[in-house]
This record gives structure tokens, sequence and C-alpha cells, in this order.
């Protein structure tokens, strides 16, 4: 085996005792119903938790709990069928006007055009560094993992365990990254045909409702201190060559949006945490 490979492997292995140090979530446990009333609902003894979305409301839900660092993991399965206008949203925040987050948003789609996954970062209130992807598989037919996983040097997105976008810590040029304010877990499924779908054009089809997305087999740990934990494995391993090869092949295969190569809407130059941000 190559060295990278190895590399990538031990990259795993340490994100597998992580979660092998998380028990898995129950979701009376872990989480607050927030909106939408029964369109909420959790069973299988809070192994399985939906939100559902009709023309009344959508719904959502948030964790007990606020977490600083570690690893988040989701199973999601999405509203199939025509999803359009629709957006299912998993991230995490902290709160007012200088909050940082970060986010996995579900574009829905008519039948059989795929899902958008937008992806976001907030610092200090400041977001506008999106970018967005194609899956590589049908969201809607079988439960995916959705997985972010944050330390004091980089955020990176995970799909399958499969990294697909890489924010780094870039406050060396003066960018500011999350890692001061503990955030909370937020999920909500809501009607957005004003924009979502081909930019509002295609709206949501009220004949197909309520639309249901499901929820199981929640991981986070995030339980180590901040100082402990930046002596971590876990905290300062880096994408190795194995790693950052699947991250390209993501991004070359399924991004159709990156905000750090859109000149026209950045004239005067791209963000500078762009320039930080090659793999």
């Amino acid at each position: 085996m190559g060295s990278a490979s190895t590399g990538y492997s031990f990259f795993c292995l340490v994100f597998a005792m992580v979660l092998a140090t998380a028990s898995a979530g129950n979701f009376y446990q872990d989480f607050d119903i927030t909106w939408g009333d029964h369109r909420a609902k959790i069973f299988n003894g809070g192994q399985l938790l939906s939100l559902s979305l009709d023309k009344v409301s959508g719904s959502g839900f948030q964790s007990k709990k606020e977490y600083l660092f570690g690893r988040i993991d989701m199973q999601l399965k999405l509203v199939a069928g025509n999803s359009a206008g629709t957006v299912t949203a998993y991230y995490l925040s902290s709160q007012g006007p200088t909050h940082d987050e970060i986010d996995f948003e579900f574009l829905g789609n008519l039948s059989g055009d795929p899902y958008i996954l937008h992806t976001n970062v907030f610092t200090q209130g400041k977001g506008n560094r999106e970018q967005q992807f194609y899956l590589w598989f049908d969201p809607t037919r079988n439960f995916h993992t959705y997985s972010i996983a944050w330390s004091a040097q980089h955020i990176i997105f995970l799909v399958d365990n499969v990294p697909i976008r890489l924010f780094k810590n870039a406050e060396s040029m003066g960018v500011p990254f999350p890692k001061n304010q503990p955030m909370r877990i937020y999920s909500s499924l809501w009607n957005a045909d004003d924009w979502a779908t081909r930019g509002g054009l295609v709206k949501t089809d009220w004949s197909k409702a309520p639309f249901t997305a499901y929820y199981r087999n929640f991981r986070a740990n995030t339980s180590i201190s901040t100082s402990a934990f930046s002596d971590s494995p876990f905290q300062t391993q880096e994408l190795d060559a194995y790693g950052r090869r699947r991250l390209r092949w993501v991004q070359k295969n399924f991004m159709i949006y990156n905000y750090c190569t859109d000149l026209k809407r950045f004239p005067q130059g791209v963000p500078t945490e762009c320039k930080h941000s090659k793999v």
C-alpha cells in the first residue's frame, strides 16, 4: 500500500476512533423540535426523526447542546419525487449579528433532476462563501451520511466520508475563522420556491405535499476541551495526498458553483481566503 493511501487510511481511522468514542444519538435526548407542531416527529424509540412541509408550514429541530470543534455526523434521506421549491437545511450556527455558521442545504428539484447540495461558511456574521455540488447518487433512495469535521485549523465537509469541501483557517491573512463561538445543530424543511429551484422559476407543487425528509444515526464527538483537542491527531491531521485527490475528484466532477472562481461577482478580486484554498 502506498504512503498516500496509508495516510488517508490513518485520516479515516482517526475519524473512526472519534466515532467509536461518541455514542449513537437519541433524538429525544439530543434535540428539541422547535417549530412545525405535528409536522416534526420522533419515533422508533428516538432513533428516527422526520420533518414535513405542507402549504401551511414547514418544521425544524435544534440540538439541546452547543458544540465547539469535533465531528458531527447525520444520516439523511431527502424528500423524494418532485421536491422543487423545497429546502432541507442542516447546519451548525451560533447566535447574534456576528454569528458563525457552517451550512449544508439541499435544494429540491423536479422529479428526475438532481438535488443541489449548497454549502456555506459564515464568520463574524459574514457569509457569501457558497460552493454547490451535484451528488454522485440519488439522495432520496437511501440514507447517506453528511458530516462536518471542525477544528481550529480547518472545516471539512464530507459526504459518506468523502471530503467535498475544505475551508482552511486563513486568520494569518486577516480572514476571521469560526473558533470561539459554540454552535448548536439546526435542521429545517421549508418552502423557498422564490429562489431554491432554477432561481425561483420552478415553484412548489403543493399537490405533492406533504414533503418529508428523514434523519437517523446522529453522532457527535465534541467532548474534548479546546486545549486538549488541539494536540489530538483528529485536530491536527490534514488531508493527505489521497484525501486531496478525493476532494479534487469531487470538485472536478460534481462542483457546479464556486464563489472563489466567480469573477463577475467579485470584479475587484476574489475574497482573500480563496488564495488559501488550493488542495
